[in-house]
């Protein structure tokens, strides 16, 4: 081997070795550039600090690089690109750390605007860390950056750094850094700590120090310009190792350079607010001869802050506030030498904080975050998951139900129905141990469904519809479901689920010739069942192909045009609801308000949906029924036009937010007039009809709280003749649904009974389906405290009392009886009727003694 390549050999293998020590010394530090492309990760020329793109710590943002006017020389890299959030409201950061949980951090953001966008017009925005306020960023000068630092014990394993639109221009950010810090640093019980200076005095350098010479890469800003004071500086080393005993240590080359001031020293400061309070660290090393003797006082805001100091030779003292300074409008530090100090008193840096004591809310339970991290990285969630998964009870991911009451808040729910999902059910869900609902239905999941689901031991609810999952469903999960302590819901056979067979060549052709038989004989009985229907009811006549626009509707209420519907509603301007239909509009119309319910031009089951309402509705009346007031098909201008129901829906006026809430009497008159509804549709209409659809949302009240049914979309004929059911496709609201409807897909009268009786167990109890706090099903929450043995348990505690005990009780019984696994053990819509009836007359009775 030649010299050259020997030499060469050896310059590698040193350079190698100073960035193994360069990364190891960067251990507690995360840098990261916002805006870079996604690529390799660099190292900055200048400081030594290992950068990384900020695309692997959020999901939105897009890459801008600042004007090149302001793009001067000697502007640190990471100054040159920035993120910016034109979309949604608010955008998050998420660091994790193996080991953050009480460890403290310096927490930097840096923002250079620099005319990224070409409008010349700075933003203002919020700083949030997790779900607390931060600061606001006000953006005054495009070519200065903006610099905002905490000192932070961290709560939880993750930091979520966010950026909040105010609506005063698109937040942005152009660097992100964490570093830590020796936990004996900046000790204070008061909260964390946020940098209003840090200055490097009697420096005449125009840069500023921070890593490599500070080990904790602070920015120490050179400042020169004190009265009556003059620079001081050594090229000599200066001790700032831990070993001397200051854990600060402030950077040699800091400590390098101080100030003088023969007659003392001044230096004054106004906080932004006069009541933050305040913390100041004062360092100093003595970098004249050793033979001076220097010693001084410290004064803060006139009073003595220590005991005469004479700093050491070469080596670092920092002195500091050990609670926060008394809030003022102005504060003063003054240092005077002694009448022994022949020279005199010198000060090399100083550092100001603030308290910052909003960053309280307790962070979500760490594992609950990895795990649903996991899944989102799993799936490549859709959901715009930032930030802290449960953060507020305001701010919770969408689809993520939380636990607040304990602490850390928990994850108790997981929606996640209807997301695009891919692959198999993720065993990071186990992760979720307080998981008690889990809603993985309409995605396209396949494989196996996992015995380890069986392992969440609070898992109350778990819907596995509409995927393609192979195999049979564990067993483990078929326990739980028939001793009832798991309402599982799953498709049952078919291509859906179950394990499909290799057919033969003859075995085929057999099924094909099959069902082109049963296809034939399936029209020939439609078209008989369509004709008669039309002649009998001469009601609505369609098409039966996919949704036209030019669908007519013989209708005998009102057809409004679209240009009537317009002012009508004043131009859609307040919307009373939304659903997978479209929207629902208050409108007015002959003298009265009605509800505009268009349907979305997009939703192919709406329209549907819309068919089946307005042929039933045309046909069928009663006072406990929503009635219709006309209709407009116009173009794909499609809706319906309804009474208007002042007094919303049932659940809304059951929901704790209901500053008064329903009585007792006002609650079972609303169940007697939704039960009247129900009894007419299954004994009054013939055929009868089911409308598979009930809960609390879809009974509404008028002026005067009396109550109807809505929302016919779902509804069904029951057929003559065929045993009092129909075999459909499961549809329906869950925790509602009727389990035997869900096993079978026999639809029937008493499929409404569970439903209806879900929605009594809502009226008693006040509770949501799902309680808000323990996320319960109702259902078994009353089933667990009937076993108790006390009915009046279960009774809404907003009644406080004035429940009749006897009617509450036969109330509660009856609701009981509705909810019965077994169909044939509910009573008829006629019996519940009656019951009620009895029960309303206690009441006024009871109410009249």
């Amino acid at each position: 081997m030649t010299k050259d390549l020997i030499f060469a050999f050896l310059i590698c293998i040193s350079l190698f070795a100073l960035d193994a020590n360069a990364q190891i010394d960067q251990s507690g530090f995360i840098s990261i550039d916002c805006g870079t492309p996604q690529g390799p990760n660099y190292m900055d020329a200048a400081t030594g600090l290992h950068y990384v793109p900020d695309s692997g710590f959020m999901d939105t943002g897009v890459n801008g690089t600042i004007s090149t006017e302001f793009q001067a020389n000697g502007l640190e890299q990471q100054l040159f690109t920035l993120t910016s959030f034109p979309q949604g409201i608010r955008n998050c950061y998420t660091i994790r750390f193996s080991q953050g949980k009480g460890k403290k951090y310096l927490i930097r953001t840096r923002f250079l605007y620099g005319n990224y966008d070409g409008k010349s017009q700075p933003p203002n925005f919020d700083l949030h860390l997790g779900v607390d306020f931060w600061d606001t960023i006000k953006i005054d000068n495009a070519s200065s950056p903006l610099l905002r630092e905490i000192i932070h014990i961290l709560s939880s394993d993750f930091v979520h750094v966010c950026l909040v639109n105010t609506g005063r221009g698109t937040p942005f950010i152009s660097t992100l850094e964490l570093r830590l810090l020796n936990s004996s640093m900046y000790e204070t019980k008061s909260g964390s700590l946020q940098n209003v200076m840090r200055l490097d005095l009697g420096s005449t350098s125009s840069q500023l120090v921070r890593y490599q010479d500070d080990i904790y890469d602070r920015l120490w800003f050179p400042y020169n310009n004190v009265e009556n004071t003059v620079p001081l500086s050594t090229s000599l080393p200066i001790d700032n190792t831990l070993e001397h005993g200051n854990a600060y240590r402030p950077p040699p080359k800091v400590l390098s350079t101080a100030i003088a001031g023969e007659n003392g020293i001044s230096f004054s400061w106004e906080p932004a607010n006069a009541t933050d309070e305040q913390y100041i660290y004062l360092h100093f090393a003595e970098i004249e001869a050793d033979h001076v003797n220097r010693q001084f006082n410290i004064y803060v805001n006139g009073k003595l802050f220590d005991e005469p100091l004479a700093p050491d030779y070469l080596s670092s003292t920092t002195v500091f506030s050990t609670s926060p300074l008394t809030p003022r409008a102005k504060y003063q530090i003054t240092l005077n030498k002694t009448g022994n100090s022949i020279r005199p008193p010198t000060i090399n840096a100083l550092e100001i904080y603030k308290v910052v004591r909003q960053f309280i809310t307790s962070q979500t339970y760490d594992l609950d975050v990895e795990a649903i991290m996991n899944v989102k990285s799993t799936y490549g969630v859709k959901k715009n998951w930032q930030g802290d998964p449960c953060g507020s009870e305001d701010d919770t991911w969408n689809g993520v139900t939380c636990k607040y009451d304990v602490n850390p808040p928990r994850v108790i729910s997981l929606n996640l129905s209807s997301s695009e999902l891919h692959g198999t059910i993720s065993p990071y869900i186990t992760n979720l141990t307080k998981l008690e609902s889990l809603d993985l239905s309409n995605n396209k999941l396949t494989g196996e469904v996992p015995a380890f689901l069986s392992h969440l031991a609070f898992l109350r609810v778990l819907d596995l519809k509409g995927n393609s999952f192979s195999g049979q469903m564990p067993e483990e999960l078929l326990a739980k479901s028939r001793n009832r302590s798991l309402l599982l819901s799953y498709d049952e056979g078919g291509d859906k689920f179950g394990k499909k067979k290799k057919l033969s060549a003859g075995a085929l052709a057999s099924i094909v010739i099959s069902v082109v038989v049963l296809g034939l004989l399936a029209l020939i009985v439609l078209f008989w069942m369509i004709r008669k229907k039309n002649q009998q009811a001469g009601k609505i006549t369609e098409t039966e192909r996919k949704p036209s626009p030019n669908i007519a509707l013989e209708l005998k209420s009102r057809q409004f045009t679209y240009s009537e519907v317009l002012p009508m509603t004043n131009n859609f301007q307040k919307v009373l609801g939304k659903g997978g239909f479209g929207t629902v509009y208050l409108g007015y119309v002959d003298n009265r308000d009605v509800a505009v319910k268009m349907l979305s031009p997009s939703s192919a089951q709406g329209f549907k949906e819309f068919r089946a309402e307005a042929s039933l509705l045309m046909s069928i009346h009663h006072k406990n029924l929503i009635s219709i007031v006309g209709y407009c098909v116009e173009g794909t201008h499609i809706g319906i036009i309804y009474e208007y129901m002042p007094n919303r829906s049932l659940d809304m006026q059951l929901s704790d937010k209901n500053p008064k809430p329903l009585t007792w009497e006002e609650r079972l008159q609303i169940a007697l007039d939704a039960a009247q509804g129900l009894e007419y549709l299954h004994h009054g209409c013939q055929p009868p009809i089911i409308h598979r659809d009930i809960k609390s949302s879809n009974i509404l009240l008028d002026d005067k709280f009396q109550a109807k049914l809505a929302d016919f979309g779902l509804s069904r004929i029951l057929p003559t003749g065929e045993g009092g059911h129909v075999t459909t496709i499961i549809a329906g609201s869950p925790g509602y649904l009727d389990p035997e409807y869900y096993r079978s897909n026999k639809l029937t009268e008493k499929s409404d009974v569970y439903s209806f009786g879900v929605v009594l167990l809502e009226i008693v109890t006040g509770r949501h389906l799902l309680g808000k706090q323990d996320k319960i099903y109702v259902v078994t929450w009353v089933n667990d405290m009937l076993e108790k043995g006390d009915v009046s348990k279960v009774i809404d505690t907003r009644l406080q009392g004035e429940v009749d005990v006897k009617s509450s009780r036969k109330v509660v019984e009856l609701a009981m009886a509705c909810v019965s696994l077994d169909s044939r053990r509910r009573p008829d819509m006629s019996v519940i009727v009656s019951i009620l009836k009895q029960c309303l007359r206690e009441i006024i009775d009871y109410d009249s003694n």
